[in-house]
């Protein structure tokens, strides 16, 4: 499975972006879809992910209620709705997937890695 994500950019607090990652190499429809993100000298924390079916999603407590992850699975691409960023959002954000049926938040425990977006929020 190759994952490729995009979307990061430079932001102001309070704006908003969309993050997108893609899918190749092997059909995904049925994998756990989620996103990290990292900030250098610390470990890469859980954000949100989402079932193979989409009808159940989880999201980390700080961003709950700015965040929204979704698919598309004829398109095997995930998103990541980013609103009412805060420069504490500011991290590398990572696409990942997931054969496993349970949704796990530590990042050991998710196989298939996309390269990272840069997210840069500014006060």
């Amino acid at each position: 499975v190759q994952l490729q994500a995009s979307g990061g950019g430079l932001v102001q607090a309070g704006d908003s972006l969309r993050l997108s990652c893609a899918a190749s190499g092997r059909t995904v429809s049925k994998y756990v879809m989620g996103w990290f993100r990292q900030v250098p000298g610390k470990e890469r924390d859980f954000v949100a992910a989402i079932r193979w079916s989409g009808d159940r999603t989880y999201y980390a407590d700080s961003v709950k209620g700015r965040f929204t992850i979704s698919r598309d699975n004829a398109k095997s691409t995930v998103y990541l709705q980013t609103n009412t960023l805060k420069p504490e959002d500011t991290a590398v954000y990572y696409c990942a997937a997931s054969p496993n049926i349970v949704v796990l938040t530590s990042h050991a425990s998710w196989p298939y890695w996309g390269q990272g977006t840069q997210v840069t929020v500014s006060s």
